[in-house]
């Protein structure tokens, strides 16, 4: 429990402008989904749904009241389609495959002498069985052997093997230098080696914004809601569709936040009522003005054309997914440059200060990575690439969150904490993962249950439900 600086009447109320903060990387999305669905069941009110990562995602289905497409049955998060998401790069599972077939040729001949330390013992207890299939095992080993063996057929054979395989290893890796090549004309310069380009971020997020943007044009498309069309009809046809209906009970306002590498800032996008919009894009004179006109942008106007960019550079992991490239036009602040989009763990403290920005008075927000609140917590280090970098990206969530929440304390007559007490899943987890506490395997609908239960459990039972009676003066939750 934090402690914070608020006055006794300061307690959860409905009657006050709610933001809902989903925040995140990766399987985050499955406990957001989850919070959502215990929200929309007990009625809670939200005004403004708000993320960063893949809270912007979640929040981007919210806003235009399509959220029970992540967590429904047949939903994206209880699907299979998901679990493609952040794969390893096809170009090095390709490579992967091709080094692995010359590998298999080479080691061919040692692995069949060495399946006689089975065949063997399995005849003999085939003959103590009282059979004469020992026998007929043992002869059928011994003419393979002798076949592959003989003086004029391997050294014949496996060298054009080897050479095929070496040959198409070769060609993998062509095909990988090429598209490093075509790929890198996004309008920068790159200094880079050839080698080091083709290497490339290993982790794949295409299928991630794929998946999302798919299931957010089936909600936002009409009867055209089919296959993803143009980028330019996408952006156009959910902000018309969120702009047309924003006031309505079913639909949010909504804020996300990505990174910009280049500016070295965090870049909003928004779409806000009427009355907070003047306010909130509002250009203030010197430096704070440029400030707002150089990372805000309002997607109810001119900043509808960065959705779907923005979209894919929220749910581009630091470093290890790369960036996402994004053009401005000419005739905007940035003049045509090319910048790259990708999420920051740490962005969540400023999104909680464009939120008070935009006139929101308590915030309640979702994350889905715990922290260890005391000795004996500790589990055993991951041995994998993306195990490690998962746990990076949880340790550097949890404790981004925690110091976002206490510092916006005073910008909110409350905030809110809903966390689950054990995350064993990273972020990376997507075909789930083993859990030492539990000893078995945890999937990601059984996240989407975690975060509908410890919504219940955390906020509505003891706070919504109690008439928020139960929440002390002075205190910023999590109840977990």
């Amino acid at each position: 429990m934090i402690e914070a600086s608020l006055e006794p009447r300061d307690q959860y109320s409905p009657h006050l402008r709610t933001a809902l903060v989903l925040v995140g990387a990766g399987t985050a999305g499955a406990y957001h989904a989850g919070v959502l669905r215990a929200f929309h069941e007990a009625g809670v009110k939200v005004d403004v749904v708000a993320g960063r990562g893949m809270g912007a995602v979640t929040a981007m289905y919210e806003a235009i009241d399509g959220a029970s497409l992540l967590w429904e049955p047949s939903g994206i998060w209880r699907g299979s389609a998901v679990k493609r998401a952040y794969r390893w790069r096809p170009a090095l599972r390709a490579a992967g495959w091709a080094l692995f077939g010359a590998l298999a040729l080479v080691l061919a001949p040692f692995a069949l002498l060495a399946l006689g330390l089975l065949v063997y013992p399995l005849a003999f207890l085939l003959q103590v069985g009282g059979t004469q299939a020992g026998a007929t095992v043992v002869s059928a080993y011994s003419d393979l052997v002798a076949r592959l063996f003989q003086p004029g057929f391997l050294p014949d054979v496996l060298p054009k093997a080897l050479v095929l395989s070496l040959a198409a290893l070769v060609a993998v890796l062509a095909v990988i230098v090429a598209t490093a090549l075509v790929s890198a004309r996004d309008g920068r310069r790159h200094r880079a080696p050839i080698w080091w380009r083709a290497l490339g971020p290993p982790i794949d997020s295409s299928a991630a914004v794929e998946v999302f943007q798919s299931g957010l044009w089936k909600l936002a498309g009409g009867m055209a809601g089919g296959r993803p069309p143009s980028a330019a009809a996408f952006n156009a046809a959910y902000t018309d569709m969120l702009t047309e209906n924003l006031g309505q009970p079913a639909f949010r306002e909504l804020v996300f936040i990505v990174h910009d590498i280049d500016l070295r800032r965090d870049l909003v996008f928004a779409l806000v009522a009427e009355r907070h919009r003047r306010d909130f894009f509002r250009r203030q004179p010197g430096s704070g003005g440029e400030r707002r006109a150089a990372e805000t942008f309002d997607l109810a106007a001119v900043g509808r054309d960065y959705l779907l960019d923005a979209l894919g550079g929220a749910l581009r992991l630091p470093v290890i997914a790369g960036a996402r490239p994004v053009r401005f036009a000419p005739e905007s602040y940035w003049r045509g440059e090319v910048h790259r989009l990708v999420d920051r763990p740490g962005a969540t403290a400023r999104l909680l200060e464009e939120l008070s920005l935009a006139g929101v008075e308590q915030a309640i927000v979702v994350s889905a990575f715990s922290e260890v609140d005391g000795p004996h917590g500790l589990t055993v280090t991951r041995g994998d690439l993306r195990g490690q970098v998962g746990e990076y990206l949880a340790a550097t969530e949890a404790a981004g969150v925690r110091d976002a929440v206490a510092a916006s304390a005073g910008a909110f007559k409350c905030v809110f904490h809903i966390r689950p007490a054990h995350a064993p899943l990273g972020p990376l987890d997507f075909s789930g993962c083993y859990d030492e506490r539990s000893d078995r395997r945890l999937s990601l609908g059984e996240l989407v249950d975690r975060g509908y239960q410890d919504a219940y459990r955390q906020f509505i039972d003891p706070i919504v439900g109690a008439g928020g009676e139960q929440i002390q003066a002075g205190q910023v939750r999590p109840l977990a």
